[in-house]
Order: C-alpha cells, then structure tokens, then sequence
C-alpha cells in the first residue's frame, strides 16, 4: 500500500482506487477483489507495486514450491493470493506441473485491514489451497514475538515503504524475520526523497540489488540478503 493524495473526481487513477472492485489474471485465473477507500484508505486498493511483483514473480518462474513466505502490508491480499496460487506448480518445456508441496504463505497487515483482506484471500483460492494461507496481524516492531525468527524463506513487500516514521519498525521486522537464506523482495515506486533514505537504511543492513524495473508503471522490485550474499533464486 502507498500514501498518494488522489482526489476525488482525479482522473483514470482516483477511478480506479475508488471503484468497488478490481480484477487481475495471474496463475491461470481470474482474481476478484474488493476495494474499500472510503472505509481502509492506501490499505483497501491495490496498487501498482503489487500488480509488478505478482507479474515479475510469474515471468521470472521462481520456486515457491514448499516455501515458507510471508508478505508485510498486504492490503487487499493480491500479492499473498498469486503467491499461494504460484507456489502450488512449476512450469516444464511443454506445460504447467501442480506440486503437491505448496508454499506456506502468510499474509500480514495491522488490525483494522486484516477481516477485509482475509474476506479477499477466501474468495479467492480454492477450498485445498486456502489452509497453505494464514491471515495474520502483524504491525511492524510490536507484534515480532508472534512469529518465529529467521523462519521465512520470502519476505515480501509492495509499496509498503512511504511513511518515514515507521523505517525503523520496518527494518527491525526485517531483521527478525531474516536469516542468512531469507530472500526479501520490496516492490516500490521511488516517489519521495525519504524513500531513497529507507533504502541506504536497509542497505546498512542487508545487500540490495535491483533486480528489475517496470518503466510503464515506474515500479522498483529490489532484492536484499544478508551479508554479501547474490544468490540466485
């Protein structure tokens, strides 16, 4: 989610953040989410940053099967939902394989988003899928005792870095979600200068690449480890 000052009436973008609903394609099918500006604001539409990573994370083919991933600031849960989706086949030569082992993914945002985003996950994955997907409250630097440190093998994160007071939380999450392996993937458009300073803080931290950018909709996807790790996938 992002802090964007969007009007009411504002054009082709404020109507799309405004409307009742959006409708994405990834992972073979059709997913159908419901938007809620007037009641959750940035966390209630999708964004941008997410439709990238969603798209990047397909293209790129990468490995989620059996997977544990977790996603910071979902929202309206479209990221979670195409990463449960992808983490359930890998694609061969000839055709799209279903594993049996799928990625364990869980979906995080602050309290007064999670009944919202945890209505979209349901109404869009499968009844077999929906136990690899966990809703849960997370805001960043308060709840950390509540999972387990350095347990993720993904963390991912769309338009989630904005707000200059919460980079330290954030970070401080990062770090107890991370372990050596841990890939985190941030998905963001550099909007304001205290963006770049979040990024100089996490590279403090972490080795951060940017592995990708989507000139059409001036979207950053940067990729950060631990140490001086340049893995690939």
């Amino acid at each position: 989610m992002a802090l964007v000052p969007y009007e009411e009436g504002g054009g082709w973008a404020a109507r799309q953040l405004h409307s009742p609903s959006a409708t994405f394609h990834f992972a073979s099918r059709t997913i159908r989410l419901q938007q809620d500006w007037r009641r959750l604001g940035v966390a209630a539409v999708v964004w941008d940053a997410a439709v990238v990573l969603c798209a990047y994370l397909e293209m790129e083919g990468i490995d989620l099967r059996d997977r544990s991933v977790i996603e910071l600031g979902a929202g309206t849960g479209l990221l979670g939902i195409v990463v449960t989706l992808l983490g359930t086949w890998t694609v061969s030569v000839s055709r799209v394989l279903l594993s049996p082992l799928g990625a364990r993914v869980t979906i995080t945002d602050r309290v007064a988003a999670l009944e919202f985003l945890e209505s979209n996950v349901q109404a869009n994955l499968p009844p077999e899928l929906r136990p690899r997907a966990v809703v849960k409250e997370l805001t960043w630097g308060k709840d950390l005792d509540n999972f387990p440190p350095g347990a993720f093998d993904f963390v991912l994160g769309a338009d989630i870095v904005y707000l200059e007071e919460t980079f330290a939380e954030l970070l401080q999450t990062l770090e107890h979600l991370c372990s050596e392996q841990t890939v985190i993937l941030l998905s963001c458009r550099i909007r304001y200068e205290r963006d770049l300073k979040f990024l100089k803080m996490l590279r403090d931290r972490f080795s951060v690449y940017e592995v990708h950018y989507d000139s059409s909709k001036d979207v950053h996807i940067y990729k950060a480890q631990r140490g001086s790790r340049k893995d690939d996938f």
